[in-house]
């Protein structure tokens, strides 16, 4: 049976794996919002993660290299942006496109400054996104729950911002309106491609901050592997979450709780082979996702490529 200690330790790493999910998340959330599939999320939170680690090591500034991180996102949520609503692009396309640029992209950058190393160096600890509350308990199990990277309190508090957006202000109406019936919005003075441009660099900035605080708080170097399926993580929990953010949110902590709990097990003598405990974090998304997909609602014109009267 777990003891509190233990326990309390994997609702700390829940929030911490869930964090890069969820802000890639709601990113991906606002731009299928606004009508833009945004496929490329994987690709978005990789060049975020390398341009932090690689700012970070350099300049010693986590905080500049965590914005960093999220406008290299926003640079490739433009490219997705321009494909997609100016050009009327195959949105799922142009997303596996930007997934395959993106990384590769982001080993070529590494080679070129890190003297052919795919791996960044590791940042000093100094020089990592910070834990607040630390050492502000002597309790342990307190420590271990609220102990967190700040990464993680700006991802809670950006869901909370993104829900107030959008439900609750004028912009939030209209991007959900462009998402919905954009020939409608457009006759209320709308203008339809400047709310899904916003939408969609906004989305790539989001999972850019994601990538970047894998880089800069869960861990503290870039790899190849280090986001390994979590852009993909992100589009389920959209799914999951019924294109809402609290939604977004309770996805993101179950995939967290899932990667916690494969996390607890591995350091056990529990006798499962490590590399089927890898897989349960994966397994149990999938499973998630077939159980809700029969009850999630889309938003109607999301996927579908948009032109103006004047175009038409």
């Amino acid at each position: 049976m777990l003891n509190m200690t233990i326990l309390a330790l994997i609702i700390g790493n829940t929030f911490s794996n869930a964090s890069p999910v969820l802000m890639a998340g709601l990113g991906g959330m606002i731009s299928e919002k606004s009508g833009v599939v945004n496929i490329g999320l994987e690709g978005m939170m990789t060049i975020g993660a390398l341009t932090g680690a690689a700012l970070g090591y350099f300049l010693g500034n986590p905080w500049i290299a965590f914005l960093g991180g999220g406008i290299a996102g926003a640079i490739f949520g433009l490219i997705h942006a321009f494909v997609s609503v100016s050009l009327a692009g195959d949105q799922t396309i142009s997303g596996i496109a930007i997934n395959t640029l993106a990384p590769g992209l982001a080993l070529f950058l590494s080679r070129l400054f890190f003297d052919g190393a795919t791996q960044t160096p590791s940042i000093d600890l100094e020089n990592k996104i910070p834990r607040l509350f630390k050492g502000l308990s002597s309790n342990q199990i307190f420590n271990n729950i609220f102990s967190q990277y700040a990464s993680v309190y700006v991802a809670l508090i950006m869901a909370v911002v993104l829900y107030v957006v959008l439900y609750k202000t004028k912009l939030g109406l209209r991007i959900i309106a462009v998402g919905e019936h954009p020939k409608a919005a457009e006759t209320l003075n709308i203008n339809v491609k400047k709310t899904r441009y916003m939408a969609v660099i906004f989305s790539g900035f989001m999972a850019g901050l994601g990538g970047a605080s894998m880089s800069l708080a869960v861990v503290s170097s870039f790899s190849p592997t280090l986001i390994v399926g979590q852009g993909y993580i992100a589009l389920v929990t959209v799914i999951f979450g019924n294109w809402k953010p609290q939604g977004v949110v309770l996805g993101s902590l179950f995939f967290g709780l899932a990667q916690a709990v494969a996390t607890y097990l591995g350091s056990t003598s529990i006798g499962i082979p490590i590399e089927f405990i890898s897989m349960i974090p994966y397994i149990a998304t999938l499973l998630i996702l077939i159980i809700f997909k029969g009850r999630s609602c889309a938003p109607k014109a999301s996927g579908k490529p948009y032109l103006t009267l004047e175009e038409i």
